[in-house]
């Protein structure tokens, strides 16, 4: 099977609601700036640019950004070294949900 073709997994900001009852990991993969504005409160800020340098004990873990673009490169590259990362599918934007920070 060729990796070029395997899909990154997505869930929904609903979905993701529902897993944060349960201890994961949701890595924030906006750039500080976006982050402080506003962020799920168990996000960790990882920036996208640095991602690639990620050494999380979790092996699963959950990627988000403002529109799911980024998240899904990240998850991609996550993928990669070997973790099993899920984009959150519509980012910040479709999140409903209490944030941390911001206005």
């Amino acid at each position: 099977m060729f990796k070029l073709f395997q899909k990154t997994p997505v869930i929904s900001t609903k979905d993701l609601a529902d897993k944060l009852e349960q201890s994961i990991t949701l890595l924030d993969v906006r750039t500080p700036e976006e982050y402080r504005r506003g962020h799920i409160a168990k996000a960790v800020n990882y920036p996208l640019n640095k991602i690639n340098r990620y050494q999380g004990k979790e092996k699963e873990v959950y990627v988000i950004c403002q529109s799911g673009m980024r998240s899904k490169q990240a998850a991609k590259i996550l993928k990669e070294k070997g973790y099993e990362a899920t984009n959150v599918q519509g980012g910040m934007n479709r999140w409903q949900g209490p944030t941390r920070g911001g206005k």
